[in-house]
């Protein structure tokens, strides 16, 4: 893609676009269709149901994709008769236009939809790029929010809509623009499909490892169902040397906060370890002094007993903690802290924190009720191993993440630059 050079420029109503690009009204281009929903209580316009039926919750489910070809629920030949229902043809838009504004979709297959869409025909294939104007309907998606109405929920009127002023470049540049757009697309869709596959083996690998350990062939029945025979299952209290609590300088006073020590509450455990990039406030030797925070030891491990219940992370610096979290200073002969912080990210210790949690306004987890934990523990080599296949697990859905962050960015700024005209595409 090369910009093309002294693109000349124009004002419009919707902004400068180039000189010879066009701005017309929605019902220039689109027949804007509605829908509505056939009676629920009626059987026959809804069993065995063969016409794709769609709603704002089936375009909801499409993440990154701007095609739709199936619905969650269909309806029958005689519910599109009696409602005088618009059946699109390929190639149409939906756009959702209630609950909430601005999801949209080009069709893949003939389909008609309830009241919360609206349907967008072009009414010259040789004309439209429908894939430009579902990305251009993406892009302008706060503007269709601000001219919907309602009190209740937002809703955006089909006159409205046919009145909604739009960009209309010549076909060659619709084609184009919507080609770059969908490749970076389709690069988002397959990581996004990766950061689930691996999620997916994450999850996998620690019900296993964590329960079963790596190659053993002897189990026993415990608590916890069965496990090696050479593991112990120990309170926690048992595995560790002390438990600090936290607490938060008084804000109103200067002189207790921007020092060197860094300062953490429930809402920086993000990630299973604590690092130098984690933190974002400082408080200074006074504070920490005429304040109930307590600083906790690098490599060890600190819980959320409140706020965010159940959230933990190894810290690699030294840290102070606020009131909601709990520092755990372990006996390090016996266990390995990323092995605890993997183990209490368990989904059925999570949901055993849940149980323990007490309080109205805010809720907390008793410090008796973490000291009273109980742990499968293996050999202290089988826990480093243990650990280090999931931190590699990890570090490949941290990388994935980052990936789909970068392409996102790069997507917004294409948008921002080729729908506008900013940037020109080559073409010919």
């Amino acid at each position: 893609m090369q910009a093309q050079a002294k693109t000349r420029f124009k004002k419009t109503p919707i902004g400068e676009i180039p000189e010879d690009w066009e701005v017309v009204r929605v019902r220039k281009i689109f027949d804007v269709k509605t829908g509505t929903t056939p009676s629920t209580k009626q059987a026959d316009y809804w069993e065995n149901g063969e016409i794709n039926w769609i709603t704002p919750t089936d375009l909801s489910k499409l993440k990154d994709s701007i095609y739709i070809g199936d619905s969650e629920r269909k309806i029958t030949k005689r519910a599109l008769e009696d409602y005088n229902l618009s059946l699109l043809p390929k190639g149409s838009l939906i756009l959702s236009t209630r609950a909430p504004v601005g999801y949209v979709a080009v069709l893949t297959e003939e389909a008609t939809f309830n009241q919360g869409c609206k349907g967008l025909v072009p009414k010259d294939q040789n004309k439209i790029i429908s894939e430009f104007y579902a990305y251009y309907f993406k892009f302008r998606r706060q503007h269709l929010e601000s001219l919907s109405g309602g009190s209740t929920f937002k809703e955006l009127a089909k006159t409205m809509l046919e009145r909604f002023q739009i960009l209309f470049p010549p076909l060659s540049e619709q084609k184009k623009i919507a080609q770059i757009l969908r490749t970076v697309n389709e690069a988002i869709e397959k990581t996004d499909l990766a950061i689930e596959k691996t999620e997916r083996l994450k999850k996998g690998l620690m019900q296993r490892l964590l329960t079963k350990g790596i190659k053993h062939e002897r189990f026993k029945k415990t608590e916890f169902g069965e496990i090696p025979e050479e593991w112990r299952v120990v309170k926690l209290k048992n595995i560790a040397k002390e438990f600090i609590s936290g607490g938060t300088p008084f804000t109103k006073n200067s002189e207790y906060w921007n020092g060197n020590i860094p300062w953490i509450r429930s809402v920086h455990l993000t990630n299973y370890y604590i690092d130098e990039s984690s933190i974002e406030q400082y408080i200074t030797e006074k504070g920490l002094k005429n304040s109930s925070a307590k600083i906790v030891p690098k490599r060890n491990v600190i819980v959320a007993t409140r706020v965010g219940i159940g959230k933990s992370a190894v810290n690699l610096i030294d840290v102070a903690i606020n009131q909601d979290l709990t520092g755990i200073i372990l006996d390090k002969s016996q266990v390995d802290p990323f092995f605890l912080v993997w183990y209490l990210q368990m989904p059925k210790i999570l949901r055993l924190f849940e149980s323990f949690s007490r309080g109205t306004t805010i809720k907390g987890i008793p410090q008796k009720h973490l000291r009273e934990l109980y742990i499968p523990l293996p050999p202290l080599p089988e826990q480093k191993k243990i650990t280090e296949i999931l931190i590699t697990v990890d570090k490949k859905l941290e990388f994935l993440k980052k990936r789909k962050e970068k392409l996102e960015r790069i997507k917004k700024g294409l948008m921002k630059d080729l729908l506008t005209g900013r940037r020109r595409v080559k073409v010919g």
